[in-house]
This record gives structure tokens, sequence and C-alpha cells, in this order.
């Protein structure tokens, strides 16, 4: 803490760590010896950090076509590449992602026949 700072009684800034890919993840804290509070004062717990991962699982990715608490089954296959890049650059005219097109078009061909 540099003398101003001492004598003015401020904490300097504290700044954020830089975060690579390289960085090790771990705890951070050890939730049986540290006393930590969430910003609306719960106290964070094993069980609650439990709970935040869960909800953090289960509202990432894109949301189901299935409904709200399945899974979407997921189709790959291979095009070649020229289909690949036609397919992109009509999507993109269409306000559409790939996945988009391509669901349209097998829902289409299947209900056809």
């Amino acid at each position: 803490m540099s003398t101003k700072n001492r004598q003015s009684g401020h904490k300097p800034a504290r700044k954020s760590p830089k975060v690579t890919s390289t960085t090790p993840i771990g705890r951070d804290v050890d939730l049986d010896r540290d006393d930590v509070h969430l910003a609306d004062g719960t106290w964070l717990t094993d069980s609650v950090v439990e709970q935040i991962v869960e909800q953090a699982r289960r509202s990432a990715g894109r949301p189901s076509l299935s409904g709200a608490a399945a899974s979407s089954p997921q189709i790959a296959f291979r095009v070649p590449r020229e289909v690949r890049e036609r397919a992109a650059e009509v999507a993109a005219r269409e306000g559409k992602t790939v996945s988009q097109l391509a669901r349209e078009a097998l829902e289409a061909r299947v209900k056809a026949s």
C-alpha cells in the first residue's frame, strides 16, 4: 500500500487476475474455514455451491426443441465443402443459422414422405 493510501485509509483498487487457457482452475476458498457470503447475504456453503452449479448447467446451452426439461436429440452428418458454403450463404441471406436451415429441410423432407 502506498504512503498516500496508508495516510488516507484507502485500500488500493484490486485488480482481477488475468485468466488464460493455462491458468490452473481449483477451489479459491475453503468453505469450511472461510466465511463467505454472496451479494444478497446468503452464506456460501458447499450445498449452495452445488445448487448454483446445477442451475448453471441446466441453463447452459441452447434451449431445447423437445420441451423445457428435455434435451434435443442431435443428428450430425458430413457434406461436401461446396454444399456447406452454399448453405451458409443461404442461411445468412435468410437470417438463419446453418442448423436452422438443415433442420427445416429435414423436417420438410420427413413430412413429405
